[in-house]
């Protein structure tokens, strides 16, 4: 392997280096909680619509928080920012432990009410870490290594998030509950030390308007003054509200696949499986020739690959599916936030991000509640295949009314 290509370029910056390390730990963690946290709730509650009910436990309060954290961190050290948020989402790994230790007899008796409280709390946290970590990465790398730098981020993201799953589950179906979320809290505690040796960094002079609504809402105009990036987050946004099939996976794992919570961790891993291999590619040919025709295949793909996880009763098919899933999805992950990187002011950034962390960050606690109450409704399996048919309206709806995006070359 030649590491002096090009394709290496962003790795050669030292804070680079040390804040996709953090990611990937962080990542790591939230990942195997997951993964845990889904396995414990299922367990005790035997109920599928109980596992969307965690996904919107975080994303209500990280979309509760997304104008004022924007505006925060455009305002504020971001480095700042992101470590606070991990911190705080260490102390919530460690209550989560607390609480599985079964010590305080009345946090046992309310252990799924207590859960979903902790989970409530790192969704503040998320609701700050996003917005906060994408305008870092603007200020560490120049802008000539974007593409390049936002593929080497997605593919330490994804490798987390195939490790973290596979991990989480393995450790909860062998060690236990205890073990598992000590390691979660290890995997916190390093990111803060990596995120704690970047330097400080400048703070940007902060734009639109005078007064705090203003500023609040510049982010959410700026959005829609400009049709390519609204186009982008709104067909992520909407793929992702209806392809929350991972919410359904604990069902899959213990009553369709019957592959139990070891299989649980492969099958969450899986797309990210596939996402990696797709984002190392992405590091020596961008998808930035045809980003927008490009980006709406991926899409149309992705919800392809749901349908036919949802019909597969094949262990090893719905693997493949998953990862092919997760492919589809790198492309789109990276084209978007190239768009947004290029085309956003520095000190709009954080208030942007927070923007898109409502479209597109959001949306998958919310799809994972979306396919919860669908499940319930509807059934598991329905479920699934409608969330797949539904991208496909999406990319068909964005694909007439949207030929800035379709025609968009980087």
């Amino acid at each position: 392997m030649n590491f002096n290509s090009k394709a290496f370029n962003a790795l050669k910056i030292s804070e680079f280096r040390n804040y996709t390390l953090a990611r990937l730990f962080i990542t790591l963690g939230t990942q195997m909680q997951a993964v845990i946290v889904g396995w414990q709730i299922y367990q005790i509650t035997k109920d599928p619509f109980s596992l969307g009910l965690i996904g919107l436990a975080e994303a209500i309060p990280s979309i509760l928080t997304a104008l004022i954290s924007g505006h925060i961190v455009d305002t504020s050290d971001r480095k700042k920012i992101l470590m606070s948020s991990f911190i705080l989402m260490f102390f919530c790994s460690s209550s989560l432990l607390f609480i599985s230790t079964d010590i305080v007899s009345f946090v046992t008796d309310y252990k799924v009410i207590s859960i979903y409280s902790i989970i409530f709390i790192s969704g503040i946290a998320r609701g700050f870490s996003m917005p906060s970590a994408f305008a870092l990465l603007g200020q560490i790398i120049p802008k000539d290594l974007y593409p390049n730098a936002i593929s080497w981020n997605t593919t330490t993201w994804q490798i987390g998030a195939v490790a973290g799953p596979a991990i989480g589950g393995l450790m909860y179906g062998y060690f236990g509950v205890t073990i598992s979320y000590i390691s979660v809290v290890s995997m916190a505690f390093i990111a803060i030390l990596l995120i704690s040796t970047i330097s400080k960094k400048t703070v940007p002079d902060i734009t639109g308007g005078n007064t705090l609504k203003e500023r609040l809402s510049a982010g959410i105009k700026f959005v829609f003054a400009n049709k390519i990036i609204l186009s982008a987050m709104s067909l992520d946004m909407f793929a992702v509200l209806f392809g929350g099939a991972v919410a359904m996976l604990p069902v899959y794992a213990g009553e369709i696949l019957s592959a139990g919570a070891e299989g649980l961790g492969m099958l969450r891993a899986a797309p990210s499986v596939g996402a990696v291999l797709m984002a190392l590619f992405l590091t020596h040919k961008p998808p930035t020739s045809n980003a927008g025709r490009n980006l709406l295949l991926c899409v149309a793909g992705f919800g392809l690959c749901i349908i036919g996880f949802g019909l597969s009763h094949s262990f090893i098919l719905s693997l493949l599916l998953l990862a092919l899933s997760g492919m589809f999805d790198s492309v789109s992950v990276v084209i978007r936030q190239t768009i947004i990187q290029l085309k956003t002011p520095e000190n709009m950034k954080g208030r942007v991000s927070a923007v898109n962390s409502i479209f597109i960050g959001s949306s998958n606690e919310i799809g994972a509640f979306e396919s919860g109450l669908a499940a319930k409704i509807m059934g598991v399996v329905p479920s699934v295949i409608f969330g797949g048919l539904m991208t496909l309206v999406v990319v068909t709806v964005v694909f007439f009314a949207s030929p800035s995006l379709r025609k968009l070359k980087l």
